[in-house]
């Protein structure tokens, strides 16, 4: 399949005339030059994925100076553009101070079609990589400032601040860190905060979701690949490990890995090294590692479903993130701070919680965590007519759902549920609410009161 653009400078026509032919069965747009004098504007105008350069162009001089001079300009105006060298003479001295000044490689005329097509290819997929890290750096400058201007809502209770003070400690380090908490607790956000916070904040963060990858695709996807390597590797493709190098990688439901990949991730995190499925050749990465997971990996181990061996090289340091059902003090203000969020995204100004709202919401067991408490704000906001939001106008989960987490409540909060789902049940009515829940009125008006639910 061809692809790409390739720009040919070379003062001998008949030259021109056979590349042309050769490559125009190979990238989909062909330029000659037969003189090197437009070569800028044309570098400029065309933007092509490679340049092959003749290093001669005067008759009788044959020190290849012209083709350095040429490739200098090129460096000047593109530094990232592969450049591959022509020439007719071969001289060691003069490929090495190509190189050095910025060549990709180096083809004696006359050429072998097959080494020609190959050094090309090669200085083409150099040129798609080069793109593909500039996009990622790109992107991850646009998450730092995005990072910087939208402010999170950590909390304000102990257990949030001790965490935070952990994270500022850590971030600084490149030790490797494990987050454990439940699902929707936030812990990619901590992932976010510690590289944000870290010396490697200016390189990628590349998250990883491990749960997602298939083992037949696991090696291609975090090593990369070779063209030809498999079925449809048309070309090689770097996996996640080098696009991380110098910043973060983010694995996370890392308790999800099947056993034997485990043995496969624990070999790259161990030598600094990957290998790209096809290839003999391993390439040296320089990562800071983050995981998580919601799985309780001592457990997995013990019952030998984790290594042991890649947990202790994970976890250098341990994070948990706590649920939102143990930090109730953060409920209203976390909720208080997504109500201003999505007021403003849906131009509902001027939305302000009732007090029987915030009792509710901070009464709620949040099985969902933070992100079960975003959503419920977010539908608030957009069904709600009213600017002060009721009770009502939050749907929680119901009592099955509840009475699922009933390890982690109390008996007085599983009374006040009970209670409070007869009330809606019933539609407040009390003689109704009370025979159904077994109970005189007085003792149900007394417990209504009790609870913040009259």
């Amino acid at each position: 399949m061809k692809k790409g653009c390739i720009l040919i400078v070379d003062d001998n026509k008949n030259v021109l005339s056979a590349l042309r032919l050769l490559l125009g069965n190979y990238f989909e747009e062909v330029y000659l030059l037969s003189s090197p004098n437009t070569l800028i504007h044309d570098l400029k105008e065309k933007n092509p994925d490679v340049i092959l350069l003749d290093m001669n162009f005067s008759a009788g001089i044959n020190t290849g100076n012209e083709g350095l001079f040429w490739l200098s300009e090129i460096k000047k105006t593109d530094k990232e553009i592969p450049v591959v060298l022509f020439t007719a003479y071969a001289d060691i001295e003069l490929a090495v101070n190509a190189l050095k000044k910025g060549a990709t490689d180096f083809v004696v005329k006359p050429w072998d079609n097959t080494k020609l097509l190959a050094t090309l290819q090669a200085a083409y997929d150099l040129r798609q990589s080069k793109k593909e890290v500039k996009k990622l750096r790109e992107k991850q400058s646009v998450l730092n400032e995005q990072q910087n201007k939208n402010e999170i809502c950590w909390g304000q209770s102990e257990v949030m601040r001790n965490l935070l003070m952990m994270i500022e400690k850590v971030a600084k380090t490149d030790a490797n860190v494990l987050i454990t908490g439940e699902n929707g607790t936030g812990k990619e956000l901590i992932a976010q905060k510690i590289h944000f916070s870290s010396l490697r904040a200016n390189e990628t963060l590349v998250n990883v979701d491990m749960g997602s990858i298939t083992e037949t695709l696991f090696e291609s996807e975090l090593f990369g690949h070779i063209k030809g390597a498999f079925t449809d590797a048309r070309t090689d493709r770097a996996g996640k490990f080098e696009a991380a190098d110098k910043g973060t990688l983010f694995l996370d439901e890392i308790g999800n890995l099947s056993y034997p990949l485990q043995a496969k991730l624990l070999t790259a995190l161990q030598s600094r090294k990957v290998t790209r499925v096809g290839s003999n050749s391993s390439i040296p990465i320089d990562i800071r590692l983050i995981s998580a997971t919601n799985k309780d990996l001592f457990k997995s181990v013990q019952n030998g479903d984790f290594r042991e061996d890649l947990l202790y090289r994970i976890n250098t340091i341990h994070i948990e993130v706590p649920p939102l059902r143990e930090r109730r003090e953060d409920i209203v203000l976390l909720s208080n701070f997504f109500l201003e969020k999505f007021s403003k995204k849906y131009n509902k100004s001027g939305l302000i919680l009732s007090e029987k709202a915030k009792s509710k919401l901070e009464n709620y067991t949040w099985p969902g965590n933070v992100r079960e408490l975003q959503h419920a704000i977010e539908k608030a906001v957009i069904l709600s007519d009213n600017e002060i939001l009721q009770d009502y106008d939050f749907q929680t989960r119901g009592i099955e759902d509840k009475a699922a987490m009933i390890d982690s409540i109390s008996l007085e909060e599983m009374e006040k549920i009970l209670i409070e789902k007869s009330l809606q049940r019933h539609n407040r009515n009390m003689s109704v609410t009370a025979d159904q829940l077994g109970i005189t009125r007085p003792t149900l008006y007394s417990k209504m009161k009790k609870y913040g639910l009259s």
